[in-house]
């Protein structure tokens, strides 16, 4: 026996104490596994640090080259905050920072807190699975009767419904609430069997909501608070319009125009889906959040849960040609909220989020408990370049963040 081990996380001989642990037999080869465990914390300990701090400077330097008022971000490890910071101003050209407890906007990054909020209850038989949707919203009915009596509770948090992707968001976007928009999918059929293929949606995920409500006799709302965001000590978060705009510390959403980034007014449009886009949390907030998808509150969220929710229900082939993906990335699917991503022995659980001046993007390594959130007051798309190579680095398939900074 020997005390070496893998190159990056791997394990080396740390003294000659460990040699002779190695060397002796029986009681002493538990001395040796001791030191070869804390020999691989240690490493990996190390190189988190490093890809943090690469992290900081590719963080700061893209901002600042894009121009983005506001932003923040946390890596986790395991349940340890090895990084937390914060950049810019809340709103463009007023003297407010953005600090730890700065509110954004998740947009769809909220999908996650649904579909995890959907699987306690399922494990606590609330309803289940293959529960029929219409069994919770019976004014539902596709434009063949017998397809949305096919459509089950899985398939709209696993996007599998068979409609064409994004299926009347264009109501959302013109502030039309769910019970006038409901009425419109009587005229559609979906494409395929639902739970047999991929099409992204808004509206019909967001009715986990009535499923919720009916089977609980409690508000999806009170349901965050109660089972998430008060045992996490997540104290910045909320749902919804009326809760964001309370806020005294929120961030100012932000568009692009021929003069640079300009702050607009927060839209109520996508709240009205609020179980696809209503969550409103802080970077802390969110760093507790990440901790506890990594497994590190199972009062809260139990491997059980976890587990289901990061099994996948349908393949979504297309994201593996994504610009920055594509060349890491060896399978894709989606589970129940939340994207899975396969990089060699790895999966990357991860979901992103875009809505009217905001983006948001979380994502952790499944093998290695390594994770990142990032929140931006601004429509730019540096947050995929920033998340994809920050994984792209911890899980050792390359060293993009020292080669995006050798050009600084």
């Amino acid at each position: 026996m020997n005390c070496r081990g893998g190159p990056k996380y791997g394990m080396r001989p740390q003294s000659l104490i460990t040699l002779f642990a190695c060397w002796r037999p029986r009681g002493a080869i538990y001395l040796c596994l001791a030191l070869m465990l804390l020999g691989t914390t240690s490493v990996q300990a190390e190189d988190i640090k490093t890809s943090a701090k690469e992290f900081d400077r590719y963080f700061r330097q893209l901002m600042k080259q894009q121009g983005i008022p506001g932003g923040a971000y946390a890596i986790v490890d395991g349940d340890h905050v090895v990084a937390m910071s914060t950049y810019g101003v809340r709103i463009k050209g007023k003297s407010g920072k953005v600090d730890t407890h700065t509110v954004f906007r998740l947009a769809s990054v909220s999908k996650t807190f649904a579909a995890s909020m959907a699987a306690v209850l399922e494990h606590e038989h609330k309803f289940s699975w293959d529960d029929r949707v219409v069994s919770f919203v019976p004014q539902l009915s596709f434009k063949t009767p017998s397809l949305s009596r096919q459509l089950q509770v899985q398939h709209l948090l696993s996007h599998s419904s068979g409609l064409t992707p994004n299926a009347y968001d264009n109501y959302l976007e013109d502030n039309k609430p769910l019970s006038k928009i409901l009425p419109k999918f009587a005229n559609i059929d979906p494409r395929c069997k639902p739970g047999t293929c991929y099409g992204y949606q808004n509206v019909l995920f967001s009715l986990i909501g009535d499923v919720i409500k009916k089977a609980t006799g409690t508000t999806y709302e009170r349901q965050l608070k109660e089972r998430f965001f008060a045992p996490l000590k997540m104290q910045d978060a909320s749902l919804g319009w009326d809760s964001f705009m309370a806020s005294n510390n929120r961030a100012a959403p932000h568009v692009q125009t021929g003069r640079g980034w300009r702050a607009v007014k927060v839209e109520k449009e996508y709240y009205l889906a609020a179980p696809a886009a209503g969550v409103n949390a802080s970077i802390s907030d969110m760093a507790q959040w990440l901790k506890a998808q990594m497994g590190y509150y199972p009062k809260v969220l139990s491997p059980a849960v976890i587990d289901d929710i990061t099994t996948e229900r349908v393949a979504t082939q297309r994201h593996m040609r994504h610009r920055i993906w594509r060349d890491y990335l060896t399978h894709a699917g989606y589970g129940l909220g939340w994207r899975l991503y396969s990089i060699g022995d790895d999966r990357i659980i991860y979901h992103g989020g875009w809505v009217a001046g905001f983006r948001a993007a979380v994502a952790y390594s499944e093998k290695r408990k390594i994770g990142i959130v990032i929140l931006m007051n601004a429509e730019s798309r540096v947050i995929s370049d920033l998340t994809a190579n920050f994984v792209i680095d911890i899980t050792g398939h390359g060293s993009t963040l020292a080669t995006a900074l050798a050009g600084e």
